[in-house]
């Protein structure tokens, strides 16, 4: 059976803006359901969603056992005002109203809380990201009010020190995770983080021509460099696409043929391993 640990419903792989569009009058049911459909056909039983705040997330978990699927949303992932993710998450200025909003997310039934505490890669040029991290005792601060009221917490977050932090902290799960070194990586092994590489992120931009082709590939090589690193810990690592991310499409297969590129011949093991983890946690 077949899983996708990062996916966003709202989006479409194509053009963010305009998928957002789509669910402008609520979610548009004609297109979740396509996309369960699609997941069904593929096999897949389990989805994680990173969160929008137009509740297509939400509506999606309510289709999902129609298509057999298992559905685990957010709701509406977390961000700090003035940084990353504002465009798809719910903004807090400081963290009395970053723990009124996770006590919001429990009264309307998130399954879990996703914070975002860091920027992007800039795929343009290696080991650059489109901001730095949060402070290291902010991230920690999230974590824990997060875990006070019982949630799991899955974190966007790239950056040696800032994933560190969030390992430290006690995070769950964390996406993307570029640029990491040799602390960061035994910090997750060491906490039992969950670490979801979103290879489909790059990988899947090779040969599009937007972005300069050798950084991209010196990225992916980073990342599963990075990965066998991770595995060769005991780090455990689950299968997440980041479906909806710009060439990513839903239901696309790419992340595991990327996996197998780094991990060898155990990458099916170690991938149904994490992902079982990420179910039992999630």
């Amino acid at each position: 059976m077949l899983c996708d640990c990062h996916i966003h419903m709202v989006l479409d792989g194509a053009d963010w803006r305009a998928a957002i569009r789509r669910h402008a009058n609520g979610p548009e049911n004609r297109w979740i359901r396509s996309v369960l459909e699609a997941y069904r056909s593929l096999g897949v039983t389990y989805l994680r969603d990173g969160g929008d705040r137009w509740g297509v997330g939400k509506r999606a978990r309510e289709l999902a056992p129609e298509y057999g699927i298992t559905y685990r949303t957010p709701l509406a992932p977390l961000c700090l005002e003035g940084h990353y993710g504002g465009f798809i998450g719910t903004k807090y200025a400081n963290l009395r109203e970053y723990a009124a909003l996770v006590a919001q997310a429990r009264t309307e039934g998130a399954d879990f809380i996703k914070i975002m505490i860091s920027g992007l890669m800039d795929f343009d040029r290696c080991g650059v990201l489109t901001e730095e991290g949060l402070p290291p005792a902010l991230i920690g601060q999230l974590v824990h009010i997060a875990h006070q009221e019982g949630f799991p917490v899955m974190a966007h977050a790239n950056g040696a020190r800032t994933v560190e932090a969030a390992a430290a902290a006690g995070v769950d799960s964390v996406e993307h995770g570029a640029y990491l070194d040799k602390d960061a990586l035994a910090a997750m092994a060491e906490a039992g983080t969950v670490w979801v590489p979103t290879l489909s992120t790059i990988g899947n931009l090779l040969g599009k021509g937007r972005f300069d082709e050798t950084a991209v590939g010196r990225i992916l090589e980073s990342a599963q460099e990075n990965l066998r690193s991770f595995a060769a810990m005991g780090g455990q690592i689950a299968p997440g696409t980041d479906a909806g991310a710009w060439a990513v499409p839903h239901g696309s297969l790419t992340e595991y043929d990327l996996l197998r590129q780094a991990l060898g011949a155990g990458a099916q093991t170690i991938w149904e391993q994490g992902a079982a983890r990420i179910r039992e946690i999630f």
